[in-house]
């Protein structure tokens, strides 16, 4: 079974890297002056730093449901499953929209739910990776995810 990775931009994997690495990577939305901007595509830290040091009204947001479910329904049409693994539930509700949308795909589709963002999401994003070289299956990589909290 080939299991695909995949992340959000909070993970401090970018859109490119997570394509040199094999993961897959949902951009975060940000908004700046009401204009929908995406980390690592369209908008790099230095110029979302920027906009709230000049007192822009800078705000974050989730990713779509339909720009998740994109991804995934591309990602699936190469891959027997994948793994998603969002920022904190602690932080964002993108989480649990991940999990609900997940109902949908009839067990392909694993959201670990990690309760970690930045460096230590990365970190399991990475982990992840490395269960699915070795022919773990989805379920089976978000449940050693989840054990080792």
């Amino acid at each position: 079974m080939r299991t695909a990775i995949v992340t959000d931009s909070n993970s401090g994997i970018s859109v490119a890297e997570g394509t040199k690495l094999g993961i897959y990577v949902v951009p975060m939305p940000l908004l700046v002056e009401g204009q929908i901007r995406y980390e690592g595509v369209d908008l790099t830290a230095g110029e979302f730093y920027a906009a709230q040091a000049a007192g822009k009204d800078v705000s974050t947001s989730q990713p779509s449901p339909g720009d998740v479910m994109d991804l995934w329904d591309g990602v699936l049409e190469e891959y027997d499953a994948l793994v998603y693994i969002p920022m904190s539930s602690g932080l964002s509700a993108s989480c649990q929209t991940a999990a609900a949308l997940a109902d949908g795909y009839g067990g392909r589709v694993q959201v670990a739910d990690l309760r970690r963002i930045s460096v230590t999401q990365q970190v399991a994003v990475l982990d992840a990776l490395e269960l699915a070289k070795l022919g773990c299956t989805a379920a089976e990589i978000r449940e050693e995810l989840e054990r080792v909290l």
